[in-house]
C-alpha cells in the first residue's frame, strides 16, 4: 500500500487523489466515488495506474457547494440540475 502523502503536501499539489479529498473535506469516500460517478466530480485519469487526480482547489469547493446543497435538502436530481446551470454561465 502506498504511503500518504502529508498534508503539507496535499495542500502544495495542484491535483489530488479522492483519498486526500475524503481528508481535505471530510466527505465519505463512498460519497465522493458517487459524485464522481454521476459526472458532479471533474477529473483526469493517467493511463498506468489508472489513478484519477482532481484539481485540488476547484474540487474542494466544489464539494463543499455540493454539501452546502445537500444541506439545503436538495435531491440529487435538483443539484444536477443546478451544477449544469452553473458550467452554463
Amino acid at each position: 500500500m502506498a504511503r500518504q502523502r502529508s498534508m503539507e503536501a496535499i495542500l502544495a499539489s495542484d491535483y489530488v487523489t479522492i483519498g486526500e479529498l475524503v481528508r481535505l473535506t471530510g466527505a465519505r469516500y463512498s460519497t465522493l466515488k458517487f459524485y464522481t460517478e454521476e459526472g458532479f466530480l471533474p477529473f483526469k485519469q493517467e493511463e498506468q495506474g489508472l489513478t484519477r487526480r482532481y484539481k485540488r482547489e476547484q474540487t474542494v469547493e466544489r464539494i463543499l457547494y455540493i454539501k452546502s446543497l445537500r444541506g439545503e435538502g436538495k435531491t440529487i436530481p435538483q443539484i444536477r440540475e443546478i451544477l449544469e446551470g452553473k458550467e452554463d454561465s
